[in-house]
């Protein structure tokens, strides 16, 4: 009996001694020191929440991860001044802090980028991110083709803000339908038509809704004096050199009538857009109002320089072309006004519209949607751990607080806040050196959300205008492919069209003579494009 008792006293001091130890260990998790709950690892309770793990289910034992060090990044960014901001900007520490990495730039002068570009691509030393001014770069597609830089297209479809990318501007910057960088967008819907809003006040119209409106508010800037001073001396619209660039005021216009952008889909194959019936029928349109003297007769040798003079000096009432040039129209009227004492400070002279309906409705003309790539190269970003962690950055970027922060820097050191607004400090060296450059690397996908400067309510309108534009615009289905017939022949192709469509407004050639230009066209190399391009679109849609 002794022995039994004295047996149950050892194991009565064993249970207690390991109860002991228990109790220190789990004190021991809940220590500040320790990398517990209290902060010491750095880690939030809520991104332990995400990844399963809770102290509940640990038993007090387990230690927090330890936090990842931050990532180092190497950005190649063009700047736009003398002055610009150094890595150990208190912007840039404060993004490093924010997003967990350590920021490198390299500036390059803007007006040597391209050169300075093509340089870094061809030695092989590259930065984690590298801006690429033009997708279409040789260059670049050829680094692209031979593996040199990762695709991230699928990738960002894993990222809160990256998936909100748009697929129009996705495929506008994507090299064979696939996208090797993020995009930093730009307003899609920019285009639309810029008219002299007291003109039309003042003859008592409406703004256009049809092709017919806008034919007839045309004719009546020219023949119903609408700046009232009893003269014969303004028109409908000035046009300037027909390039038949995006910003062609016909390229706008024809999409009214229904023409493609640049290439229209039919049956299943691409098609040229000027050879369709709505590209003529547009051409037609163009020539009445040439004929009526509705436009100015020398557009085709019009310095685009010289583009917003007319509408500011009272000539011409209508510009189609950027919406956001209503703007600017509007602020030069006002300083034009207030030189001769006349301006009316509340009052806009101009305002602005998506468009006018026809046949197949409203329909816009995008820009390409972005102001080239962020990529990143295979060499300095060699994982795909790593580049997740790179996408990650360049997705926190989008946050509208990051937004903020690389636009405008701190508040309450680059700028302060007014009725929601944001009001930049006058130090522009501060400012330069500190700041500005570094929205250079953001991508605004889904878009702009962060703080802005107080607009005017035609700034206010044409922002607005600008993302409704969106749901109208026509895109170009043949945007992302790189042809090599194109890069040998565009230009010769490009001149038989536009001279031909000038030749036709003008009254030189008849349509039996365009139609005949198109033909040349053909012959000059446009079946071997229309081939080329076919085979590179049912390649992409396989």
């Amino acid at each position: 009996m002794r022995q039994a008792k004295r047996w149950a006293a050892i194991l009565t001091a064993l249970m207690l001694a390991v109860s002991l130890l228990s109790a220190c260990g789990g004190g021991k998790a809940n220590d500040p020191g320790s990398g517990g709950d209290a902060g010491g690892s750095g880690e939030s309770r809520e991104s332990r929440t995400e990844t399963g793990e809770s102290n509940a289910g640990t038993g007090g034992d387990a230690k927090a991860p330890e936090p990842e060090p931050p990532m180092e990044i190497s950005i190649m960014l063009p700047i736009f001044k003398t002055n610009y901001p150094s890595d150990d900007s208190p912007v840039v520490q404060e993004i490093n802090k924010r997003a967990n990495v350590k920021l490198h730039f390299e500036w390059v002068p803007n007006s040597s980028y391209t050169d300075k570009f093509n340089i870094t691509l061809a030695s092989g030393k590259l930065p984690t991110i590298i801006y690429v001014p033009d997708v279409k770069n040789p260059n670049f597609v050829n680094a692209v083709r031979a593996g040199a830089f990762w695709e991230v297209g699928e990738k960002m479809k894993n990222y809160p803000y990256l998936s909100q990318a748009n697929p129009v501007i996705m495929q506008n910057s994507s090299i064979d339908g696939k996208n090797y960088g993020v995009y930093r967008g730009r307003a899609l819907g920019r285009n639309g038509i810029n008219y002299r809003k007291d003109w039309l006040e003042n003859l008592g119209l409406e703004p256009p809704k049809t092709i017919d409106d806008f034919y007839n508010m045309l004719k009546a800037f020219k023949e119903q004096d609408p700046d009232g001073n009893g003269k014969d001396d303004t028109y409908g619209m000035v046009l300037v050199k027909w390039t038949g660039q995006w910003a062609s005021g016909f390229d706008i216009i024809k999409l009214w009538f229904g023409a493609p952008n640049k290439w229209g889909v039919v049956d299943g194959k691409l098609v040229p857009e000027h050879e369709t019936p709505e590209y003529l029928e547009a051409l037609r349109f163009m020539k009445k109002l040439y004929d009526e003297g509705l436009i100015n007769q020398d557009f085709a040798v019009f310095d685009s320089a010289k583009w917003n003079d007319p509408v500011v000096n009272g000539q011409a009432g209508v510009i189609v072309d950027v919406t956001d040039n209503a703007a600017r129209l509007d602020d030069a009227i006002h300083r034009m006004l207030a030189e001769q004492g006349k301006d009316q400070p509340d009052v806009h002279f101009v305002d602005n519209m998506i468009g006018v309906v026809g046949d197949h409705g409203l329909r816009a003309l995008p820009t390409s949607g972005f102001a080239g790539l962020l990529a990143i190269p295979k060499s300095s970003v060699k994982t795909e751990e790593e580049l997740d962690r790179v996408l990650a950055f360049l997705d926190k970027m989008n946050e509208p607080e990051m937004q903020t922060l690389a636009n405008f820097g701190i508040e309450g050191v680059h700028y302060t806040v007014e009725d929601g607004y944001a009001v930049r400090i006058s130090d522009t060296v501060k400012l330069e050196s500190e700041v500005e450059g570094l929205n250079q690397m953001l991508p605004f996908i889904p878009e702009d959300q962060g703080l802005k400067v107080k607009q005017t309510p035609l700034r206010i309108k044409t922002e607005e205008l600008q993302k409704e534009a969106e749901q109208y615009v026509v895109p170009n289905p043949a945007e992302p492919f790189i042809s090599t017939v194109y890069s040998q022949k565009g230009q010769q192709l490009d001149n038989i069209i536009n001279d031909a469509r000038i030749k036709y407004i003008v009254g030189q050639i008849g349509e039996e003579e365009l139609l005949k230009a198109f033909e040349t066209w053909r012959r000059s190399g446009g079946d071997d494009l229309v081939k080329e391009m076919n085979e590179l679109y049912a390649a992409a849609n396989r």
